[in-house]
């Protein structure tokens, strides 16, 4: 299974950002006992999980992140997204979005800057 990122590189501050995880080789719909998940790596920092979706749309969210994101998806394309609302330089990061932490993206850089 393949995933890739894309999206905006650049996004000012209070924007909202939206990033597409899109997924070949396999299906979002089809139940592999793991999710599809949306994680990021701020500069010097550690992996910090952003939240998920299962198979069947179910969606689970970091509390400390949970009133800003949103996960959905478009079965037709094979895609699921990350919306992350009122964003600030410290949500700048490299985004990933991976199956199950099996198989990832390569990462997709944000920066929060005017």
């Amino acid at each position: 299974v393949q995933l890739q990122e894309s999206g905006p590189g650049l996004v000012k501050p209070s924007q909202t950002l939206s990033l597409t995880c899109t997924v070949s080789g396999g299906s979002i719909t089809v139940n592999y006992y793991l999710f599809w998940i949306w994680i990021r790596q701020p500069p010097g920092k550690g992996l910090e999980w952003m939240g998920a979706i299962s198979y069947s749309g179910s969606t689970y969210y970091s509390p400390s992140l949970k009133s800003r994101t949103s996960i959905s998806r478009d079965t037709s394309n094979n895609q699921f997204t990350l919306q992350l609302s009122s964003m600030t330089p410290e949500d700048t990061a490299v985004y990933y979005c991976t199956r199950g932490y099996r198989d990832w993206g390569q990462g997709t850089q944000v920066t929060v800057s005017s």
